[in-house]
């Protein structure tokens, strides 16, 4: 029983290193008309996704797309992505934070 929090331990951060940040970049282009080009949002009803945690981020992205949480514009725009694509977008935005 000692192993299995040691084991989530261990899933979660090769999941953080397996993402491409690179990849996240690319793909979070799209964002930037609401959320900044570097993840700071200039309109206030926006959130700005710089320095965010990759788990809430993927969180937050799997929500829309399950439609557990809603807003036109995001669940338009996470249904197409694979779980590559969220979690390199997510790691993306969290190093920006650096």
């Amino acid at each position: 029983m000692k192993l299995l929090p040691l084991a989530g331990l261990l899933f979660v951060a090769s999941s953080i290193q397996a993402a491409d940040i690179d990849a996240g970049k690319a793909k979070a282009a799209t964002c930037a008309g609401c959320h900044g080009p570097a993840g700071v949002s200039f309109v206030p009803i926006y959130p700005n996704l710089a320095g965010q945690k990759s788990a809430y981020l993927e969180k937050q992205l799997k929500a829309f797309q399950a439609g557990t949480r809603t807003d036109p514009i995001m669940t338009a725009m996470a249904k197409p992505l694979s779980e590559d694509d969220i979690a390199n977008v997510s790691a993306y935005f969290q190093s920006l934070g650096k």
